[in-house]
């Protein structure tokens, strides 16, 4: 039985001032006392550094350089972690009350080695549930922040995979479940609040042929793999439409925090 688990949770950022506090907030006001909290900016040159040192003194870790990029910046606050369980959310989404102790609750009677836990999450007002068996085939996952890896995990199958921009975190997701055989630790319980937008929907191709990169890497036939990329083209063909126009014109919209932010799989 695992009692008293401690939690590693890292938010990696950059230029983050809007949105940036809220996480802090979240995370240091869980009533789950046995927890440690890692920020890894990658450089900041707004106010993201003032809001960091008004909250250092909570921090077991914090660091502001340069990185090669999101997943580069979590690869490094995975090896300062030093909790049973690492969690990883954005810079600007939060954490709900109570979902440390959640994670905890769900972990007390099963193994740190096979299991990865999923929770369900907010997108604006809209609940996304963590985990759908029914899309398991196709290689569906759930966004990012409703995910609480053990560190054992990480240790033994890796970490995020810097060759991709937009979908280091399904790599690793891909890749636990389809080559390793971990598996899901589900809560139907909403985790986490994870903010829309993000560039990767202002990308939805090239994360398209990533996904589909991915799939096959890890041994999903062509003949089922190729068919789904088409289908999700035909289904976002009006945001890509519209994403193709905007970079004609060069009028981009901003994104708070530069980080490219991991979307959901659908």
């Amino acid at each position: 039985m695992n009692k008293g688990l401690k939690i590693s949770i890292i938010t990696v950022t950059l230029n983050s001032g809007e949105h940036l506090e809220e996480t802090i907030k979240s995370v240091l006001s869980q009533n789950y006392k046995n927890f440690e909290y890692i920020i890894i900016d990658g450089g900041s040159t707004d106010n993201t550094l003032d809001i960091i040192r008004k909250y250092e003194k909570n921090l077991a870790y914090w660091v502001s350089e340069p990185d090669r990029g999101m997943y580069d910046a979590m690869n490094k606050g995975i090896a300062h972690a030093s909790g049973d369980i690492v969690g990883i959310i954005n810079s600007d989404d939060y954490y709900f009350p109570e979902a440390f102790k959640k994670v905890a609750e769900a972990f007390i009677d099963e193994s740190l080695d096979q299991y990865i836990f999923w929770g369900d999450i907010m997108q604006g007002d809209d609940l996304t549930l963590g985990w759908r068996p029914w899309n398991l085939k196709r290689g569906a996952f759930a966004p990012h922040p409703s995910m609480f890896c053990p560190k054992r995990i990480y240790d033994r199958i890796g970490t995020y995979s810097t060759e991709y921009k937009l979908l280091g975190d399904y790599d690793f997701m891909y890749r636990a479940i389809h080559k390793y055989g971990i598996k899901p630790l589900y809560l139907h319980k909403p985790i986490a609040f994870f903010r829309p937008g993000g560039l990767a929907s202002q990308n939805i191709l090239n994360s398209l042929k990533d996904e589909l990169h991915v799939k096959l890497k890890y041994g999903q036939p062509f003949g089922i793999a190729y068919p789904l990329f088409l289908l999700k083209i035909i289904k976002n063909s009006p945001n890509i439409i519209r994403n193709w126009k905007l970079s004609k014109t060069g009028v981009r919209s901003q994104e708070t925090g530069a980080r490219i932010k991991p979307e959901s799989k659908e």
